[in-house]
C-alpha cells in the first residue's frame, strides 16, 4: 500500500481532473497551442524560443493525467514489488 499523503495526492488529481473547468482549461490551451505554433507568426529567433517554451508549458497541462497515472502504476507496482521481495 502507498503511504497514505501519496495517496491522497493521486485521490486529488483525479478529481481535478473530472472537473468542468479542468476539461474546459484543456480545450482553451489545445487552441493556444495551435495559435503559438504557428511558424507565420514568429516573428526572431528570441520569439521563437518563447514560443517553444510556451508550447512545452502547455504540453505538461495536456499530458498531466496520464503522467500521473502512469506515476501512481509506477508506484503501486514498485510497493507490490518491496512487499513480495
Amino acid at each position: 500500500m502507498i503511504d497514505k499523503e501519496l495517496e491522497k495526492y493521486y485521490e486529488n488529481m483525479y478529481s481535478l481532473f473530472h472537473n468542468e473547468g479542468w476539461k474546459s482549461l484543456l480545450v482553451d490551451l489545445q487552441e493556444n497551442a495551435k495559435a503559438i505554433n504557428s511558424v507565420e507568426y514568429t516573428t526572431d529567433l528570441n520569439n521563437l524560443h518563447f514560443r517553444k517554451g510556451q508550447l512545452s508549458i502547455i504540453a505538461t497541462f495536456l499530458n498531466l493525467e496520464n503522467q500521473i497515472r502512469e506515476a501512481e502504476k509506477q508506484a503501486l507496482e514498485e510497493d507490490t514489488d518491496a512487499d513480495n521481495g
